[in-house]
This record gives C-alpha cells, structure tokens and sequence, in this order.
C-alpha cells in the first residue's frame, strides 16, 4: 500500500515546492480543505517554520529552521515506506528524460526561421503539431515513472493527473499550458515534479549530476 503524508507534512512539502505559496494554492494542490490548510500554516508559523511575506511576490514560505525540519520528516517519511530504491530508480530514470521535456519547451517557445532563431509565434499549426508530439512522447514515457513513485508514496500521485491535464489543453491549442509559468502547465507541474523527487531524495538542483 502506498504510503500516506500526514497533513501537516504536506502543507511543509507544499510551500517547499512552490517557493511561495497561498493557503488557496496548497488546498488544490493536496486537495485538503482550505481551512484546514491555513490552520496547518498557522501552527507551522507559530513553529517558526514557514512565514509570510508581502510585496511583489506574496505568499508562505520556509525559514531556514522550516527547510531544515522539512528536510528531516521527509527523510523520515521516505524510510518509513521503505521506498528509497523505488524513488531513487525512479529519479535516475526522470533525468534521462528531462533534457527531452526541455527541448520540447525551447521549440515551443523558440523556431528557427532561416538562420535566425525567433519567437514561436504559433501561427504555424504545423510546427506546433510537431512539438506537441514530442511533448506526448515524453509524457508516455515519464508515465510509468510517476506512476512507481505513486505506488510507494501516495503524494506523487497527483501528479499524473496534473500532467495529463496540462497535455490535454496542449492538444486543444490552448498554448499557454506548455510552458506559461503561475498556472498548473506541464512545465511548472514537471519542475515541481523534479523537485519533489530531488527533495524526497535530500539532493540539491545545484549540485545535480556531480559525483
């Protein structure tokens, strides 16, 4: 069976995964009530673990105790599942895919026109039909392996959902769900995919693929 997270602990992984987030943001993204939520910041804030910030970008987020304790249940978490081999497969195997999934994007957003290298403006269905086949073949692929996290860890499921969602607009012509960052498009549910693995793992971005 796969293995639950405790609310709290999801609302820490939340705000770990999104940078900044609102309690609105993190309800959708565990589909945990909404009051609930903000009772869960309340009592990490009160910790000293998340906090809020105003101006520009306004939102929750980790303080450094709130990183370091995040970093903990999530390790904890993942030997109580006993899922490391499971996740640590798996992530090996999303790295042999991501560089794919961020080509497709540069062609998305980026064509050659000659030798010049312009902005995709969209007007060409055929061009775009191409690159959202690459996007559907990169999904097949990556399917399987959200689906073996899933299996140890129930917070990965959602995912699959979030993906499959993001590839349908695609498919509809809906072109701001490939890459448009602030909304749930398939490269902001694939970072924070990449990142939930990472962070499960204890590994930095920075340092990913050295040593």
């Amino acid at each position: 069976m796969s293995h639950p997270s405790t609310p709290q602990f999801l609302v820490l992984h939340g705000v770990r995964l999104k940078g900044f987030a609102e309690a609105p943001a993190l309800s959708a993204l565990w589909s945990i009530d909404e009051a609930d939520v903000e009772a869960e910041l309340k009592e990490l804030g009160a910790a000293g673990l998340v906090q809020h910030r105003e101006g520009r970008v306004t939102g929750w987020s980790l303080t450094p105790d709130g990183r370091a304790e995040h970093a903990r249940l999530a390790a904890i978490e993942l030997d109580e599942a006993d899922a490391r081999p499971v996740v640590k497969l798996a992530y090996e195997e999303f790295l042999g895919i991501n560089p794919d999934l961020l080509a497709a994007c540069t062609s998305w957003q980026l064509r050659m026109i000659g030798d010049a290298q312009v902005v995709n403006d969209h007007d060409d269905a055929v061009y775009d039909a191409k690159v959202v086949d690459e996007l559907a073949v990169v999904h097949a692929r990556v399917e399987p392996i959200v689906a073996s996290v899933a299996g140890v860890l129930e917070r990965f499921g959602p995912y699959s959902v979030r993906l499959v969602a993001a590839l349908k607009h695609v498919q509809a012509g809906a072109t701001e769900w490939f890459t448009k960052p602030l909304i749930d498009s398939y490269h902001t549910v694939w970072f924070e995919l990449h990142e939930d693995l990472l962070s499960t793992l204890g590994l930095q971005r920075a340092t990913e693929g050295r040593g």
